[in-house]
């Protein structure tokens, strides 16, 4: 781990101007990601900003009927908050599907959504990176590629977002809230990551000292129709090899609307609005279950170690889509498969 300089911000406006001031600065929260990349040199800030005492906790109504949740907020909290379970059912059951109990007491909201690839080669500073180090290469496209990505991919990067929570946030359409030198300024969940292009060592579209504030969620009517499934090597504490968050909007024999995530698959959250129009107005039957999957994973390529992703992720859309219709979401406590 490399020497860094140290700040403990009182206020946001604090926070903000040491982290503008220095490209290499970061904030510190819970410390679940950015300390294990220090470690093992990955990231190596020339300043740490501690954001723990600023008010950035809580979870509140809004005017529209939606929710506001400070970025302070822990996973753990934000789980087992009454109005999140009753609300928003699909996001306490993706982050109850990520992590261990102990990583979510420490993790927090914001710093969740800034969590970087678990790519065997970004994680080791001895090899080749684009992500770590741009130009020098990225050896997992013919290398180890188990976990990479099957959508969104670019020559410079195959890497894949690992957040259970983001995919619950993207199907959710959230909204986050951000503070920088210029002032405030609210980001669609869909704008917030970012593909890999050809500069896959930027992971998001925040500015330069800018600070989550908080998360807001619209009102939505998912609170009966949905589930969010992973499916991964073990059971515990291991990341997706895809993961897919539902929504639905059902009036009687018929879908209203749909919203649908993937995880695993892709460098960001993976939305295809045009795949989830395929299911308004329409009964959802096993077919039209297939129609959208395919929708969904049109382009998808598969690396030498990979290609059965592709499959893998048809069949969890499929199965993800039923769950969510019938009103049988997911079980993250018994991980047993429906």
């Amino acid at each position: 781990m490399s020497p860094f300089g140290y700040t403990r911000a009182e206020t946001v406006a604090d926070a903000v101007r040491v982290a503008a001031s220095d490209a290499r600065a970061r904030f510190i929260a819970g410390g679940t990601n950015l300390v294990d990349l220090m470690k093992y040199n990955v990231e190596k800030p020339t300043h740490v900003v501690d954001i723990n005492r600023l008010p950035l906790g809580g979870i509140s109504a809004t005017d529209g009927g939606g929710v506001r949740i400070g970025a302070l907020v822990s996973n753990s909290d934000l789980a087992y908050d009454e109005r999140i379970a009753t609300k928003y059912p699909l996001l306490a059951s993706a982050i109850l599907a990520g992590a261990s109990p102990q990583v979510r007491n420490a993790a927090s909201t914001g710093g969740n959504l800034l969590q970087r690839t678990r790519c065997h080669y970004f994680y080791d500073a001895s090899t080749p990176c684009n992500k770590r180090e741009p130009g020098s290469g990225c050896p997992a496209i013919s290398g180890v590629n188990r976990i990479h990505a099957i959508l969104g991919t670019s020559e410079q990067c195959i890497a894949t977002h690992p957040s259970d929570m983001c995919v619950a946030l993207a199907a959710l359409e959230a909204v986050v809230h951000v503070s920088g030198l210029e002032g405030d300024r609210s980001i669609a969940f869909s704008q917030f990551h970012r593909l890999p292009g050809a500069h896959p060592e930027i992971d998001n579209t925040l500015r330069q000292g800018e600070l989550i504030i908080a998360i807001e969620l619209p009102p939505r009517r998912f609170a009966t129709h949905y589930t969010y499934l992973k499916l991964r090597d073990r059971a515990s504490y291991a990341f997706a090899l895809v993961s897919v968050a539902v929504g639905l909007d059902v009036d009687g024999s018929a879908v209203r609307s749909a919203r649908i995530a993937l995880g695993g698959v892709a460098h960001k959250p993976w939305r295809v609005p045009e795949a989830e129009t395929l299911l308004a107005g329409q009964e959802p039957t096993e077919q039209r279950f297939g129609e959208v999957a395919d929708a969904l994973l049109a382009g998808a390529r598969g690396y030498s170690r990979n290609a059965f992703k592709i499959d893998l992720a048809r069949r969890a859309i499929v199965r993800a889509l039923r769950q969510a219709a019938a009103g049988t979401p997911q079980s993250q406590s018994s991980k047993s498969i429906l």
